[in-house]
């Protein structure tokens, strides 16, 4: 399958097993709709501590080679500000059992789309960490994990940021033997719940995948006699079930 870039979240894991806290961040895809500049992103904590958590957010940048880097969020030309994705609150404190939101904002040109990598990390609060606890506070939570043998589990997200005038323009082309998904917009599109499956037997099924399909690129896939393909074509809030037989 040519031209398609897929993306996948970060899991750092940090410490062992058991108690302790953690967190959720629900789906790792995001996108930001051309006609918003906010985004509210929930963490959820289903440990039996609370959850110190920090936010990070980094750029990235692709290159026409296909291969990427990822790079600290610039300042505006001014200095007034951010040019790209930033979170407020940056530092979060949830409760265990317990949830808290914070809002991805987007600053800067819409002109074309941008992609950013947040990661959510669970950390134990050093003074320097700038969380609204005491120094007393960070001593019992420090002892509090060290009583046991904890896991602390971070994981990260891609936010897609599309551009301001948002457009979907996707071709199908189906060959004799090919089928391919064009992407002739100027934001991104996905094949979600991609499945591969056996006419005959529909226990005879290829693991089920998700493509992002960027724009001026394609996705493609070789059709095999016996087989049918199905997915959903994802262009904004805007959802196609496609079924193809090979």
């Amino acid at each position: 399958m040519k031209y398609v870039m897929v993306f996948v979240g970060i899991c750092m894991v940090c410490l062992n097993v058991q108690a302790g806290p953690n967190i959720n961040i629900g789906v790792v895809y995001d996108y930001l709709a051309g006609d918003k500049s906010t985004y509210l992103k929930r963490v959820y904590n289903s440990g039996d501590s609370t959850a110190f958590v920090k936010i990070n957010v980094l750029e990235i940048i692709y290159n026409s080679d296909g291969t990427s880097s990822e790079v600290p969020v610039k300042v505006q030309a001014d200095a007034s500000a951010r040019d790209g994705l930033m979170a407020s609150p940056a530092r979060l404190i949830i409760p265990a059992q317990g949830m808290q939101g914070t809002r991805l904002l987007f600053m800067g040109e819409r002109d074309r789309e941008r992609y950013f990598r947040v990661r959510f990390v669970p950390v134990v609060p050093e003074k320097e960490d700038e969380f609204a606890v005491s120094s007393e506070e960070r001593e019992d939570y420090r002892k509090s994990l060290t009583a046991g043998v904890n896991v602390m589990a971070g994981f990260g997200t891609i936010f897609f940021v599309r551009p301001k005038d948002a457009r979907f323009d996707s071709v199908i082309e189906d060959g004799p033997t090919t089928y391919r998904v064009r992407n002739n917009g100027n934001t991104v599109v996905v094949v979600d719940e991609f499945k591969n499956c056996s006419k005959a037997d529909e226990a005879d099924c290829e693991p089920t995948t998700k493509h992002h399909v960027m724009a001026g690129r394609a996705f493609e896939f070789e059709k095999q006699a016996g087989r049918e393909y199905r997915f959903i074509l994802v262009e904004g809030d805007a959802r196609k079930n496609l079924r193809i037989a090979g």
